[in-house]
């Protein structure tokens, strides 16, 4: 399942204040291999259900940063979208996030620098109404004056 806007790209000179972004996608099995493989991050928690029942998760969760990947996607697909440059990002996790769990990833502009073409992003991920993650992205946005 994959939910999103429209994806390419807003120029730093049509970003506004508040606007927002977002995609939900439910985190499966295989995004949890695929990532485990991907990063290295063969944790058992996130792979190994009989080991992850003694946590305190009580059962399997997925990675904390594949979580927040999806607040890349956004950046970079949709808000600056294509072009955007990550400059900086805080993540604080609240809620673990399960296999078959539907995460809606938004962003939403809190600050624009149109003479350094840099933006502030307020970032949050949801399950069913439950923040799962908060933080901040500050990005380069692309402009129209570079192309």
């Amino acid at each position: 399942m994959l939910d999103n806007m429209p994806r390419g790209t807003i120029c730093i000179e049509d970003i506004e204040m508040g606007m927002v972004r977002h995609l939900r996608k439910e985190v499966t099995d295989r995004d949890i291999e695929l990532f485990a493989e991907v990063s290295t991050d063969r944790n058992p928690v996130h792979l190994d259900e009989d080991y992850a029942q003694d946590t305190i998760f009580a059962g399997r969760i997925a990675h904390g940063m594949l979580t927040a990947g999806l607040i890349s996607a956004v950046i970079g697909e949709q808000l600056p979208g294509h072009g955007a440059v990550y400059m900086g990002q805080t993540l604080r996790f609240l809620a673990p996030v399960r296999p078959g769990d539907v995460v809606l990833a938004e962003v939403e502009v809190i600050g624009i620098d149109h003479a350094k073409r840099r933006v502030q992003l307020d970032c949050r991920c949801l399950v069913e109404d439950k923040q799962v993650l908060i933080g901040e992205a500050t990005v380069l946005a692309p402009s129209r004056k570079f192309d």
